[in-house]
């Protein structure tokens, strides 16, 4: 592996597109951080912009015999990583406008009996989720959508970090975002 620290992109470039797993992880090695940080400057979430790059590097190789690196190898990557990151900004904005003319709809009380019988089947169905996730985690979701407490409370009453804090919520929250997609978020975001 370190033979090929010393090879030019223009040589990785080559190499990977004839499938060389080592010339990947050495192009992989050399720029994920630069792109990586990169990324966050946009969207300003770690994980996000961590996705972002997995996505691209992923795309690299399941394409790698299709793609061509011209100009340069450097250029592809960020170009990559921008048309990724516009994708991403994007959908976000697509989902911000959906979860905010849904909550206008919602708060105009114009929800009649069946969305209300809907709204607590996923209720339900939401809470028996958050039941089955790690106890900690649990405890620190409930603690900031039920009881409203912040952050900083939830640490203080729980003695750990306010990033362990922000860290179980955002694992939560993807983890409900997976399962049933927007509307676990809608719900909850409605609720605080």
């Amino acid at each position: 592996m370190h033979k090929y620290n010393h090879i030019e992109d223009f040589e990785l470039a080559d190499l990977l597109k004839s499938g060389d797993r080592d010339a990947f992880t050495e192009i992989y090695n050399r720029y994920h951080w630069a792109l990586h940080i990169h990324a966050y400057k946009w969207v300003r979430n770690r994980e996000d912009a961590k996705d972002i790059i997995q996505e691209v590097f992923s795309n690299i190789w399941k394409k790698h015999h299709l793609l061509s690196f011209e100009p340069n190898l450097s250029l592809y990557l960020y170009a990559s990583v921008r048309n990724r990151i516009f994708n991403f900004l994007s959908h976000q904005q697509v989902e911000t406008s959906y979860i905010t003319s849904l909550g206008s709809f919602l708060n105009k009380g114009e929800c009649i009996t069946d969305h209300l019988v809907r709204e607590n089947q996923l209720k339900a169905i939401i809470e028996k989720e958050i039941e089955n996730m790690p106890k900690k985690m649990q405890l620190v979701f409930q603690l900031s959508r039920n009881k409203h407490l912040s952050h900083k409370k939830i640490a203080e009453e729980l003695n750990i970090s306010e990033q362990t804090v922000r860290k179980h919520i955002q694992h939560a929250l993807r983890i409900l975002k997976v399962k049933f997609g927007v509307l676990a978020i809608i719900y909850f975001i409605g609720n605080l």
